[in-house]
């Protein structure tokens, strides 16, 4: 939809730039029409939930918050394995609550041995959890990720992962 030179918040790199910035109701548009070409489409927000992404026609800022409530649609929180993460996940996922959005969390990089941080962070998520991607999952072969995402994401997403037990029987103590 928008490519900026500057890695920055989206807004912000418009702005940089001399670029036009994104518009909520023509993204809205542009999701709602790709929407009905697939049966899941994801919008990946850049920075997070509160950050300005784009103007209104009326010129104030709008974020990723913004589009997932004009959209009617679910948020997907990507959130660290380890340390660090509870307290941000907690306070986006009430952002979220707060607007009425439905939300679920998915872990990215979880690491190939995973230390018991990651494990108590896992077992707290688990209510909210669509999915967990292994540490350098970006990197892989495409037809790797492919064959292999199914086991990384639960039904909601597509996917086979449907119980979590199965993760936790490493969990130390």
């Amino acid at each position: 939809m928008a490519s900026y030179p500057e890695p920055l918040t989206p807004l912000a790199a418009a702005r940089v730039a001399g670029l036009a910035p994104l518009e909520l109701y023509e993204v809205v548009d542009a999701i709602r029409a790709e929407a009905g070409n697939h049966d899941l489409v994801l919008v990946e927000g850049a920075g997070g939930l509160l950050v300005p992404v784009g103007v209104r026609p009326s010129g104030q800022a709008w974020t990723a918050g913004d589009l997932a409530t004009s959209l009617g649609a679910p948020a997907i929180v990507v959130a660290h394995a380890g340390r660090g993460t509870m307290n941000h996940t907690a306070l986006t996922l009430e952002a979220l609550e707060r607007r009425g959005v439905t939300a679920k969390v998915m872990l990215g990089a979880w690491p190939g041995q995973p230390e018991l941080v990651h494990w108590a962070n896992l077992t707290e998520l688990v209510p909210h959890l669509v999915g967990a991607l292994p540490a350098g999952a970006g990197r892989m072969d495409p037809g790797v990720f492919q064959r292999s995402a199914p086991g990384w994401l639960t039904p909601a997403l597509y996917g086979v992962l449907d119980d979590w037990r199965v993760w936790a029987e490493d969990v130390p103590g």
